[in-house]
């Protein structure tokens, strides 16, 4: 927070002298055209997201890496190991899934997580209009062409899934879904056995900081009134 005030009371300054400039060259008689003001205000905008979306991304990568080293849960080297048995058991594992997910955003690839996670929060839905609700934001967050958090899948299947968003079943993901966890399984998997991350659990090394872009909104269903979901036991 105190680093927002101060970018905001820099800016402010910079924003004082910029108006101080412009009158100073207004009362010597040179006069901007409109093309000129509307490409220094273009400029301006683009200076300023710039700065701000900085600023953002040092407030949540520190914000995001104390939370996680405040909740984080000691992994023994022996439950390590078992992940290494099957990808089944990875991810049935809660500390698992966690870790998995980390590497996933070391490779930017965590969408195909949180799309298996989605799916299975899904599955458990029982009300008509949880149904509804969850097929239609899974669809628009992963699934349909430029989707914010779009997961690799062939042309097939996404068309069936567009044909059976009107009326969702349960089952409407679930090729989508298999589909997923096989890359997931044959690549990704295969290089988390390899990792750092990994390999420091097993032999009981500390944790090395890693270096990760911005956190992606994780997908949740809290975004909905009224639509009850167990999503967070996967968190």
């Amino acid at each position: 927070m105190e680093t927002t005030l101060l970018f905001f009371s820099q800016l402010n300054m910079c924003e004082s002298k910029e108006k101080t400039f412009f009158k100073l060259i207004h009362g010597s008689g040179k006069e901007e055209t409109s093309k000129e003001a509307k490409i220094r205000a273009k400029e301006k905008r683009n200076r300023l997201s710039l700065l701000v979306q900085k600023l953002e991304f040092h407030e949540d990568t520190h914000s995001s890496r104390s939370g996680h080293l405040a909740k984080e849960t000691r992994v023994s080297p022996e439950e390590a190991v078992k992940w290494g048995e099957s990808f089944e058991k990875l991810l049935s594992h809660r500390d698992g899934l966690e870790v998995f997910t980390r590497f996933l955003k070391t490779e930017f690839s965590e969408e195909n997580i949180e799309f298996w996670i989605a799916c299975e929060d899904f599955k458990k839905s029982k009300e008509p209009q949880q149904i509804h609700l969850k097929a239609k934001a899974i669809y628009e967050k992963f699934i349909q062409t430029d989707a914010p958090q779009e997961v690799n899948l062939d042309f097939h299947t996404k068309e069936v899934i567009t044909k059976s968003i009107a009326q969702p079943t349960l089952h409407c993901f679930d090729a989508a879904q298999s589909r997923v966890y096989q890359l997931m399984e044959q690549d990704s998997y295969t290089r988390f056995l390899k990792s750092d991350i990994y390999l420091d659990l097993i032999e009981g090394r500390p944790k090395r900081p890693t270096n990760l872009r911005r956190r992606s909104r994780s997908f949740t269903f809290n975004e909905f009134q009224d639509v009850k979901s167990d999503v967070a036991i996967w968190l």
